[in-house]
């Protein structure tokens, strides 16, 4: 094994805790940002061509962009649990035949949703809740989008595969790449070109498509101990299993978290465009607190997953203290610094009155969870790293899904706008609370159990 390799995988093994944690949640906190300023940059661009409509397009197809997201996700998050358990466990053959069956997997599932997107487009249109001022918009921008599914799908699914290997620097650069490539692109071809959404949607299938370029290279040169080759695809020996297990139930989430979008967007419309571009814009200042502090929690799940493996369950509790109190700080400093300055962040991308309004406001009620956030992905991470498929799953169903979304319905009959927008900090706050019992189920389970329990719980 390569020197740095060895390197690598130590610091999950003996490094100060804080170094370990700091080294790896940081580049993925930096990955995490790099998706902010890639939503950020499309709307920001989109929004300077002094055009509500398209604004509100973009965040229209924000639930299908999310829908991908939740694929790479499956494999990565799946992926990166089996992967950084086998390395603790020394099993590194195991590990290699995983990263390529979620890389070959991941690309075909992409081929398949990228053809869904093109022959089922008008379906899409009017799931989402298009409305006949903004389905133009939003086909233009979908029907473009949709040729970089694979892209989308290897480049979440690696940032977090490479992770595992204790590799976050070169993880994180992949993200990084490619994002910087779509940031420079989205004013020459939204602006410049004048293609508004079209020239957004340009830039990403780019930018993502440079991205996966750097994770392809960094494999074919040896760096790593895993494998992409298709001669080291495996799907037999638990790895299929083991990758869905907990990969399904973070993938789950992502998905809900893209239909219970789509209900919002339903719901919103009924107030109007000017309320629809609103909350997208909202949604967007939010997404800088919640990224971040999933970065947090991305970043230390390999760590954890890696003592798990190495039944070192005194590192496993020291690790899981600290970043509760770093994620819960970080949640904190972030949701009072967007709060305070959510008139200015809206600004940059919605100049129509009542649209801003709508931002700032809407922005406001959003951030009420950001503090209790951080605490919330530790423990969902910390469930993924050791394996806890059926708590993954509850937690995953329950927090987008059967806590949000009667939550939803219920509080915008009641309040109305109000009672719609505060149903996302209700529904944080009760999946923290479920998130915290479940991991200590899980986790007092599992301690009495032998490491070698590997996939079920």
């Amino acid at each position: 094994m390569r020197k740095d390799n060895v390197e690598a995988l130590d610091i999950f093994a003996n490094a100060p805790i804080p170094k370990a944690v700091f080294k790896n949640a940081i580049p993925a906190i930096i990955s995490m940002l790099m998706v902010v300023v890639y939503n950020l940059a499309d709307t920001f661009f989109v929004g300077q061509t002094h055009d509500a409509l398209q604004v509100a397009a973009v965040s229209l197809a924000t639930p299908i962009f999310l829908l991908l997201m939740a694929v790479g996700l499956l494999f990565g998050i799946g992926g990166t649990s089996v992967i950084s358990r086998a390395l603790g466990e020394k099993r590194h053959d195991y590990a290699k035949k995983t990263s390529a069956f979620c890389f070959w997997a991941g690309g075909g599932v992409g081929i398949v949703c990228m053809f869904i997107l093109w022959i089922f487009m008008d379906e899409i249109l009017a799931i989402i809740g298009t409305s006949p001022a903004t389905i133009g918009y939003t086909r233009s921008y979908l029907s473009i989008f949709a040729s970089g599914s694979v892209f989308v799908i290897i480049s979440n699914c690696f940032c977090n595969i490479i992770r595992a290997e204790g590799k976050s620097t070169e993880a994180m650069m992949g993200l990084l790449i490619g994002n910087l490539v779509n940031c420079i692109l989205d004013p020459i071809m939204i602006l410049w070109f004048g293609w508004g959404v079209a020239g957004a949607a340009i830039a990403t299938v780019i930018g993502n498509a440079i991205g996966v370029s750097y994770y392809i290279i960094y494999f074919l040169r040896g760096k790593s101990i895993l494998s992409i080759n298709i001669k080291d695809f495996s799907a037999g020996n638990r790895i299929f299993s083991g990758v869905l297990s907990i990969g399904v139930p973070a993938s789950i989430n992502s998905i809900l978290v893209s239909v219970s979008n789509v209900f919002v967007n339903i719901l919103i419309v009924n107030y109007g465009d000017m309320a629809v571009a609103g909350i997208g814009v909202a949604f967007k200042v939010v997404l800088v607190n919640l990224l971040l502090v999933i970065g947090v929690g991305q970043g230390v799940q390999p760590i954890l997953g890696y003592c798990y493996g190495a039944g070192n369950w005194e590192r496993f509790k020291g690790v899981m203290r600290f970043s509760l109190i770093f994620a819960t700080v970080l949640g904190i400093i972030l949701s009072v610094i967007s709060y305070l300055g959510a008139g200015v962040i809206v600004k940059a991308f919605l100049e129509e009155p009542s649209a801003y309004r709508f931002g700032v406001q809407f922005s406001r009620m959003l951030l009420i969870s950001g503090p209790c956030l951080g605490a919330l992905f530790i423990y969902t991470n910390a469930l993924q790293a050791v394996g806890a498929a059926v708590p993954s799953l509850i937690l995953s169903v329950s927090r987008q899904g059967i806590i949000f979304i009667p939550i939803l319905f219920i509080l915008n009959a009641v309040a109305g706008l109000t009672g719609l927008v505060i149903a996302q900090p209700v529904t944080d706050f009760l999946s923290f609370i479920l998130s915290t019992v479940l991991y200590f189920y899980a986790t007092n389970t599992l301690s009495k159990k032998s490491t070698t329990v590997y996939y079920t719980l």
